[in-house]
């Protein structure tokens, strides 16, 4: 389960829908008009004065170059143009690109960190760059980040075929010229940055991006001097065209070429071997990297004690070699490439470099900076605001007048009691000054970068940032109807050994205020129950039954219990060694079950850099199993939800030669549907690749519908939902074929958890906000997976919310093996049940009833307000905003009571009127608090969603109730 970027065939006949799914990349989502100095600021950078006297062009070698070197070369020969090489593996520090004013980065897919930060260091002071190709697309997370900064975008996904450029010369891109234009094999190239711009498109559906520039970096879509991609004629006249931006360019001939100590005249280096393509023995590259998390998901986590080793060896184990293949599988049509690492070994890296050094802060990353602190400060803010107004007499009924005396004693916001970390912030600081100082530390970040007094910005906004942090309500209850859910792994389930065991394990979740636990029930092909339809239970727990122990202790607390079930991944590498089984062994149902095994376009049962096999989804005896085993799972357990993961193929990259979905049955049924064995098919044959990549998706669509209406069949209340990952839906597609959006349109799943796993929020946010605001998803209801491991307890509180200001049912947490003490001492401070009698409704077992909560959160923060007089609201404003929002919660209050179509109606009309008119109403408030007026129109629009997400479960669903287990 989990989260990065790369390839995707695009439809000519798709139009509208492909264009949103690339607008959703770019990772700053409304910017206000307050940061256009900053773009000012940016466009000022002065280039060096060597570049100013002429342009000294260092061409990079590297091995992931080497085999195309001599066509690059005999290109810049043709071209005239004076360069020198570097080798990138000379490059250590920013010393070693002295001599060089612009440097072209030609097809190089791997840097490391501190190749990386060099390159950041030489174009912080004047350096331009040129790149091609999937730049940095085999780089760890970490670097891969820093790219996509440094060079305004990034390589996406490739076409499937070659497609006609179109030049944009513009006002602005006056450099561009028409005649650039050609038909080249390239790939979509997405902006990242605020002043980024296209200077040419792919002339097809949507027209996306082929070339990107910023003011210190022209990005070009295709591989440079490779025959196959674009002719040698464009590819001079594009670098040209880039170089010209840059300053004079001196000719070969006419002026020596620049050198240094690593810019050498060409034909000085030696030889240097290719980057070697992967084997079953060869290493996969890192997915890593300094300070880089590595987590898994719900899909594949690392157990623990008995059951769970973490290790990986040399960055995770091979898939079993061509000997596990049936020998009927045809040669393949690729030319291998580098394997790409399964993205569930990857955690995304920080969104913001924190260093408290000297280092010049370029104009993207101050805008970062500043949105993230403005971010936080209303975070914060928020969550005091909903302790402050949870302390008002629950009777009290405040729409928009006044609030009625009576109330319970508030948190005072100078109170050091709402301090998060260990030691109260000291009584100089108090919290109203801290906010203050944040707000202060804003307005003066622009004219410290100005300046250029980068020590100081850096240090003041870590310290702005800390001190917010520190002020995060973690002693106070917080009154909040939300799904609170926890993925309980095999590993815990195992350590706990009894039913005794597993007790103490659900009094800590109950006491948290954990309503929703997700229970691994079939893990790696076994089952952690006895089966009558499983090839074997997990070893580990042969002598009991955990499933049955796990239903009656959560519902003894009051909590939901869903079973957790592996769908088409049925085996572990990383288990065989605890289970005493062989490195290669398959898992107990292909080893029962050989037939049913899926295999790679080389004949691996097990892809290449990633550790588990799976089942052919087009095979029918595989898709009768596993309906057989849900059944089981339903039949003998009265659990609350089935939870689909693993519902997917394996990771795949069709650009690399990597792809997957090549099972008996599959290419037999595909065999013939088309006419064709999907083996003798290659991205290159875009018509017969969309029919392929179709069937497979479908497999996993359709087994959906079926296991969906199974289970509801058997149990009409039952809570379905899936772990998915949050690509692109086309590039989710090519990788992965899970279009889970098709899923919740069709209303098979309730719920689905996008696994957001990121190390600070700023990430978690360019994550997970795409699909809490996607108007697709409308009666479903979606959970971010939030990753717990190595996450400092702070963060993980700031990322919940993060996920309470938008419109949202609530968070899921991975996993219970991550739960730290501390962490679970603040939820049951603020979420625990505290002794109250009664709980807040859970949105997806109560929609409606969880409609009403929300809207009484809504006015008891705005009575406190009020009451306080921090609601700025004109005068003649107060009445119609107490009446309509009395009548909005008197709707709702009776839809909650009695669910049925009228009430429905009246609840959904009042909700809209009261929506239509909030902004007008809240317009003075919002002049000096943005962000909180944003947040309460997202729980305005969250309350549409449960709306409509109850009328689909609770109205129109046959024979269901969802107040009912």
């Amino acid at each position: 389960m989990r989260s990065q970027k790369s390839q995707v065939t695009i439809d000519k006949s798709k139009s509208k829908k492909q264009k949103t799914k690339l607008e959703y990349l770019f990772p700053l989502f409304l910017l206000p008009f307050y940061l256009v100095p900053w773009l000012y600021l940016g466009m000022r950078i002065p280039f060096s004065a060597a570049a100013a006297q002429g342009i000294r062009l260092g061409v990079v070698r590297s091995p992931d170059n080497a085999t195309q070197w001599s066509g690059i070369t005999t290109r810049l020969s043709e071209s005239g143009v004076s360069y020198c090489v570097v080798d990138l593996e000379k490059i250590k520090n920013v010393a070693d690109l002295n001599g060089v004013s612009v440097l072209f980065l030609p097809n190089v897919e791997s840097l490391t960190q501190e190749q990386t930060l060099a390159l950041e260091a030489w174009m912080s002071k004047g350096g331009r760059a040129i790149a091609s190709g999937p730049v940095g697309n085999l780089s760890p997370p970490g670097v891969r980040q820093m790219l996509r900064s440094l060079l305004g975008a990034y390589w996406a996904f490739p076409l499937s075929e070659p497609e006609a450029l179109q030049p944009l010369r513009t006002r602005t891109q006056e450099w561009v010229r028409q005649e650039l234009t050609g038909t080249i094999h390239g790939g979509v190239i997405i902006p990242t940055s605020l002043n980024s711009q296209t200077a040419a498109t792919w002339t097809i559906s949507d027209s996306p991006p082929a070339v990107v520039t910023t003011n210190r970096a022209t990005f070009l879509g295709w591989r440079w001097g490779v025959n196959t991609a674009a002719s040698a004629q464009l590819d001079l006249g594009w670098l040209k065209a880039a170089l010209s931006r840059y300053g004079n360019i001196a000719q070969a001939g006419v002026s020596p070429p620049p050198t240094s100590a690593n810019c050498v005249a060409p034909g000085a280096l030696p030889n240097v071997a290719a980057a070697p393509r992967p084997t079953p023995t060869t290493a996969v590259r890192g997915s890593g990297g300094a300070g880089v998390q590595r987590g898994r998901g719900a899909e594949g986590q690392r157990g623990r004690g008995a059951e769970g080793q973490r290790g990986r060896g040399a960055e995770g184990q091979r898939g079993r070699g061509a000997e596990s293949s049936p020998s009927s599988l045809a040669p393949s049509p690729y030319s291998l490439a580098p394997s790409p690492v399964d993205p569930t070994e990857r955690v995304a890296t920080a969104g913001i470099r924190v260093a408290p050094n000297g280092e010049p802060i370029a104009p993207q990353e101050a805008i970062a900076m500043r949105q993230e602190l403005q971010n936080l400060l209303g975070r914060v803010e928020s969550a005091i605001l909903a302790v402050n107004s949870a302390s008002l007499n629950p009777g009290v009924q405040v729409a928009g007048g006044a609030a009625e005396q009576g109330k319970k004693e508030t948190i005072p916001i100078s109170s050091s009691s709402t301090v998060a970390s260990t030691s109260p912030i000291s009584t100089q600081n108090t919290a109203l000054g801290t906010l203050q100082n944040a707000r202060d530390v804003l307005q003066s970040l622009p004219q410290l970068i100005a300046k250029r007094d980068y020590a100081t910005a850096r240090s003041q906004w870590l310290q702005a940032r800390s001190n917010l942090w520190n002020l995060y309500p973690t002693s106070s209850p917080i009154v909040q109807s939300e799904i609170r859910a926890i993925w309980l792994d095999r590993g815990s389930i195992v350590q706990a050994g009894s039913e005794r065991g597993l007790a103490k394990i659900f009094d800590g979740l109950a006491q948290a205020g954990i309503n929703t636990v997700f229970f691994e029930t079939v893990n790696a092909g076994y089952t952690i129950y006895p089966s009558q339809v499983a090839p074997e239970q997990n070893p580990l727990t042969k002598g009991w039954d955990p499933l049955a122990a796990a239903v009656k202790l959560a519902h003894e607390r009051g909590m939901e219990l869903h079973a957790w079930v592996w769908t088409f991944a049925v085996g572990n590498q990383r288990h065989n060694a605890i289970l005493n089984q062989p490195a290669d062994y398959p898992g107990p149902i292909i080893s029962a079950h050989p037939d049913w095994a899926n295999y790679d376009n080389q004949g691996r049962m097990i892809p290449a850099g990633q550790t588990k096999p799976f089942l052919d989804p087009a095979n029918p005896e595989v898709r009768r199993y596993l309906l057989s085993l849900c059944d089981e799972i339903l039949s003998r357990y009265n659990v609350d939800g089935l939870h689909l993961d693993y519902i997917r193929y394996p990771f795949q990259d069709p650009s690399r030669g990597s792809v997957y979905g090549y099972g008996k049955a599959a290419r037999q049924l595909f065999q013939e549907m088309a006419g064709v064995d999907p083996m003798k098919i290659s991205p290159s044959n875009r018509p017969m690749w969309q029919k392929w990549t179709e069937f497979r998706t479908s497999q996993i669509n359709s087994f959906v519908a079926e296991v969906s209406h199974m289970a509801r069949q058997r149990r009409p209340n039952l809570i379905m939902s899936a772990a998915v990952f949050g690509y692109p839906v086309q590039e989710r597609i090519q990788k992965l074929q899970q279009n889970w959006e098709v899923w919740a349109k069709r209303g098979d799943v309730d719920l689905v958890m996008p696994m957001a796993y990121a190390q600070d929020t700023n990430r978690f946010s360019q994550l997970a906000a795409p699909w809490l605001s996607n108007p697709d998803l409308s009666s479903t209801l979606v959970l971010p997976g939030i990753l717990l491991l190595n996450l400092p307890e702070i963060s993980a509180i700031d990322q919940i919310q993060f996920v309470r200001d938008l419109p949202n049912g609530g968070y899921s947490l991975f996993a219970f093996e991550h739960f730290s003490d501390r962490l679970r001492s603040i939820f049951n401070r603020t979420q625990g049940n505290n002794g109250a009698t009664s709980k807040e409704p859970i949105p997806y077992r109560q929609p409606f009833a969880a409609s009403a909560s929300i809207f009484a959160s809504l006015q008891r923060e705005w009575g406190f307000l009020l009451q306080t007089n921090q609601l700025q609201m004109a005068e003649g404003m107060r009445s119609p905003f107490s009446t309509q929002g009395s009548a909005l919660s008197t709707a709702l209050n009776q839809l909650a009571q009695q669910p049925n179509p009228t009430n429905f109606a009246a609840a959904k009309n009042s909700l809209k009127s009261f929506r239509s008119q909030f902004r007008n109403w809240m317009s003075q408030h919002s002049t000096q608090n943005s962000y909180q007026v944003q947040t309460w129109d997202n729980r305005l629009a969250n309350l549409e969603k449960l709306l409509n997400y109850g009328e689909r479960v609770l109205l129109n669903r046959p024979n269901s109730s969802a107040t009912k287990r």
